[in-house]
């Protein structure tokens, strides 16, 4: 039943009469009559019999389309379990919401899927299941990529195959998931492929659209619309289409003869799902291959702490380019903070476009090449730093950062509210603040001041440039929102490091790394002049993985102090906030494993307290079912405090 409630997180069984024996179908919606209330439901499978002697009738089948595939429901299941939350909260995120529109223009044409056609779907490949598809697939755009033929083979073979792809800089990515896409179609299988962000969707729209041709896809994403959205995801449950493309909405898409699923750059927050039980697309993805034994891709410019505990631990094999092709793609790099540069210029440490940026700038904008300069945020946005070496100032008491009430007033923290008077920097010194603007309004009005006649364009929130054009121009960028350009930046400016570095969070220089390779990858290579600068101290990883282009071995050195220090995801880990009497009552009620630790409290939002709970990755599943069984033990009592529980919380600060 779609009632959210963690006790009543089972199975109920319920009596067909008989004018809708017909149209009672596992998978179709209900409704159904649970204590005096007519509640919506979905029906999961039909038996001769039942345990329970008296047993109310179904009240209503809202549409005889069974939208709730078999491979769908078990994998809602195991998410549910796997994140400790109800099967109710996951099937919302599975199946959108019923558009009767929409489906009447779907099923007019196309029968419903019948409960046999789901049963064969995994069964066998017809002849007819490669009709349409590409013949062969050319696998050149894997040449760079020792392992990359070797994995369209397999994927065209209907091997599941597991691989972690570090792409190369310039590598259209689009074009090599389009690739594996086709490979597995050729193969007569389906193929589930994840992006983060509706930008990434349409290059890889327009990619697919080019290999397989128009109408062998649908796109899945809820900024379509309620209509479009509903159509698509009716369009491949009734099998018309076997690849499904689109946002984190679509890790549940119902592809029948399922071959590949594949995620691009799972470092983004935005596959996360911000709703109960919050689970990650990247790992309903790896569920989803476990369970049907399919293919997995999981790619991206750099490599995350997960995805390298993928390779470690042999679930998936690394696909990686030799160092030559690395050396021979990558455009030049060079920091600012290093002590050559130092040397040269010595403002390098305070300045916020230092001369070697600025000379970087300049001469690629006299070979009429574009300038990409990323700034980690937009708007104007105050910070106080050391007037000496521009160090971000935090409160010595909770690392929080220091606000000027007036330009003559004291430092206090913004966020336990304590007078700094005595500060001193940690980094020179100096006991001298000031107080700056950032963001990339503010950087283009700067640069276009030092760089006059020169166009600037920005890309952020408001507007999301896909393109620039290849002539002489500065663009100001936001991460994630930067624009390719035709032919390649001639130079790439990543300003503001100390933003993403100084965060207080346990993937900052993950993160850093992740927007850094992602901006980098739209230079030319070195030996067109590309050439990327980076404000940072060379001596730092991920400074040192960006000028290598190296991001496995900073995933392998974060992995390795992560399993040292006890820190996801060489653990695992779930976080429980509420406030204190609720938090400490679902924990009392918990029978966790003999070797978990309790961690906390930690202040959490609006007077709240978050705790947390660490167990070894092999004491997962039982971790989640002590949380799960707790909250449905509160949930019974009608507890009036809730609690949120949440499994891999992506901040744990």
């Amino acid at each position: 039943m779609d009632v959210p409630l963690p006790h009543l997180d089972r199975p109920f069984d319920y009596l067909v009469p008989e004018a809708l024996d017909a149209d009672a179908r596992p998978g179709v919606r209900v409704k159904v009559r649970f204590a005096g209330q007519l509640v919506d439901g979905w029906l999961l499978e039909r038996a001769e019999s039942s345990e329970h002697p008296k047993l109310a009738y179904l009240e209503k089948i809202v549409s005889p389309v069974p939208v709730l595939s078999p491979e769908v429901a078990r994998l809602a299941r195991a998410v549910a379990d796997r994140y400790a939350g109800s099967l109710a909260d996951v099937l919302r995120l599975a199946v959108p919401p019923r558009h009767a529109r929409a489906e009447k223009a779907v099923t007019a044409a196309d029968a419903p899927p019948s409960a046999d056609a789901d049963a064969d779907a995994g069964a066998g490949v017809d002849a007819d299941a490669r009709a349409g598809g590409p013949a062969e697939v050319d696998p050149r755009g894997w040449r760079d990529y020792p392992a990359g033929p070797a994995l369209l083979r397999a994927l065209t073979d209907g091997k599941p195959a597991r691989a972690v792809w570090s792409a190369l800089p310039g590598e259209d990515w689009a074009d090599r998931y389009a690739d594996a896409v086709a490979a597995t179609v050729a193969g007569g299988r389906g193929a589930v492929v994840v992006v983060a962000d509706a930008r990434d969707l349409d290059r890889l729209d327009a990619a697919l659209t080019a290999v397989l041709g128009a109408g062998r896809h649908v796109r899945l994403t809820a900024a379509d619309g309620p209509a479009r959205r509903y159509r698509a995801f009716l369009t491949a449950r009734t099998g018309e289409v076997d690849v499904v493309v689109g946002t984190r909405a679509a890790m549940f898409a119902p592809v029948r003869r399922l071959g590949l699923v594949a995620i691009w750059d799972d470092g983004d927050d935005l596959h996360a799902e911000p709703r109960a039980p919050y689970p990650h697309a990247r790992d309903v993805l790896l569920t989803r291959a476990q369970l049907g034994d399919v293919a997995a891709l999981v790619g991206g410019y750099a490599r995350t702490a997960e995805a390298q505990l993928l390779v470690e631990t042999g679930w998936a094999r690394e696909v990686v380019a030799d160092r030559a092709v690395v050396r021979a793609r990558t455009p030049a790099m060079a920091p600012t903070g290093d002590d050559p540069q130092l040397a040269r210029d010595p403002g390098a440490a305070s300045a916020r476009l230092p001369s070697l940026a600025w000379t970087t700038a300049r001469d690629a904008l006299r070979a009429d090449l574009p300038v990409l300069v990323q700034v980690p945020r937009r708007g104007y946005v105050p910070s106080v730093a050391c007037a000496d070496c521009r160090a971000p100032a935090r409160c010595p008491h909770c690392a929080g950062p220091l606000a000027l009430p007036s330009a003559q007033g004291t430092p206090a923290c913004r966020w336990c509210g304590r007078v700094a008077a005595a500060y001193a920097c940690p980094e020179c010194g100096g006991r001298r603040l000031r107080a700056s603007v950032t963001g990339a309004r503010r950087t283009a009005e700067e640069l276009g001041r030092a760089f006059p006649g020169v166009p600037v364009r920005t890309s952020g929130r408001e507007e999301v440039l896909a393109g620039v054009p290849g002539g002489a121009g500065l663009v100001i960028a936001t991460p994630g929102a930067e624009p390719v350009a035709e032919g390649g930046y001639g130079a790439v400016l990543l300003l503001d490091s100390w933003a993403l570095l100084t965060r207080a969070d346990l993937r900052a220089g993950e993160e850093a790394l992740r927007r850094w390779m992602a901006a980098a990858a739209l230079a030319r290579p070195g030996t067109a002049g590309g050439r990327v600068v980076v404000v940072a101290d060379g001596a730092l990883a991920p400074v040192q993985a960006l000028l290598r282009w190296d991001s496995a071995w900073f995933a392998a050195r974060e992995l390795a102090e992560r399993r040292e220090l006890g820190f996801p995801p060489a653990v695992r880990m779930a976080s429980v906030t509420g406030v204190a009497e609720a938090v400490a009552d679902l924990l009392a009620g918990a029978r966790l494993p003999g070797d978990a630790e309790v961690l906390g409290p930690v202040p959490a939002e609006e007077g709240r307290e978050r705790m947390l709970v660490r167990v070894p990755r092999s004491r997962a599943a039982a971790m989640a079912e002590a949380l799960h069984a707790a909250a449905g033990q509160r949930s019974a009592r009608k507890a009036a405090d809730p609690v949120r529980l949440q499994v891999d919380p992506l901040t744990l600060f």
